[in-house]
């Protein structure tokens, strides 16, 4: 079963975890549609298909041949993303309601735990740093990357169409950039006679959509990269979501764990953990636009 943390949310009945997975959601603008796998036990392992079988033409009398597709296996283990929350008994006793300070504390947490998934979700290296899972820089395969030039270049509307083509089959769920790339693709469309197409999302904020794809725009992508002798680049991912692209993983969800009162402190601490990572379960379901200029 697969269900996005916006959809967790509303099934909870536990109303301060619910306050903590929308906090959650809220800070990551992925995390508001990227569907979640229950994983039992502390890995998913998954089969990727490498090589379809081919087909042929045949005469009347010809022999007919099997063939079948081939398949790689890969792993992929759930990571510790979390933070502990401390409450002051004196603050919490004498606030005018204890739920509030509680909430603004564990809100705080969370907006922690967002960030910290938001930025592995695209930066993250596990060659790098072990505790953490490969993010879409590391999971986007070189067949499906292409660039801006050499050295990076201005972001073109020929650019966006040639990303696009090359998520297969159909087209990509979401365009993810950071809010630079998505000024410059504004104004591109502006120039072109258009604009780019305006919704609301699932908590009734305005959103972006190019050709009828919506733009995911997360601070947590790099306008830093360098390639060649660019720098200050960044990316532009096309994703589909779910089994056909990108997918979460997780055991249990986000949990609420009160650890109780602190031995060196006149204070009770709260823990807020999540066990999860993110998967590629097909490569075509990626695609990668480096080397974007700032302007």
């Amino acid at each position: 079963m697969t269900t996005t943390k916006a959809e967790a949310a509303k099934l909870t009945q536990d109303m301060m975890l619910r306050g903590v997975i929308e906090t959650v959601v809220k800070e990551s603008s992925v995390l508001s549609v990227l569907p979640f796998m229950q994983v039992v036990g502390s890995a998913l392992t998954y089969n990727r298909e490498e090589t379809m079988p081919e087909a042929s033409f045949f005469a009347p009398g010809d022999p007919w041949f099997s063939q079948t597709p081939t398949w790689a296996t890969h792993t992929q283990e759930l990571k510790i993303i979390g933070g502990d929350a401390d409450v002051d008994n004196f603050l919490q006793q004498t606030y005018s309601d204890p739920n509030d300070l509680e909430a603004v504390v564990l809100e705080s947490r969370a907006k922690a735990v967002a960030h910290k998934w938001s930025d592995s979700f695209f930066n993250g290296d596990n060659d790098d740093d072990p505790k953490s899972f490969d993010g879409l820089r590391e999971l986007v395969p070189t067949e499906q990357t292409i660039n801006t030039g050499d050295d990076g270049g201005e972001l073109t509307l020929d650019k966006m169409d040639e990303l696009i083509d090359l998520v297969r089959p159909g087209r990509p769920d979401a365009l993810l950039m950071h809010k630079r790339t998505r000024r410059k693709l504004s104004s591109l469309r502006r120039e072109s006679g258009n604009l780019l197409e305006t919704d609301v999302d699932a908590f009734g904020r305005r959103a972006l959509f190019y050709d009828g794809i919506p733009l995911l725009v997360d601070d947590f992508m790099p306008v830093d990269e360098e390639l060649g002798s660019g720098t200050d680049l960044s990316s532009i991912y096309a994703v589909k979501l779910g089994s056909d692209g990108v997918m979460g993983i997780e055991n249990q969800g986000i949990q609420i764990e009160r650890i109780g009162s602190l031995e060196g402190s006149d204070a009770t601490r709260w823990r807020v953990k999540w066990y999860a990572a993110t998967v590629l379960l097909s490569e075509l379901g990626i695609a990668r636009l480096e080397g974007v200029e700032a302007a």
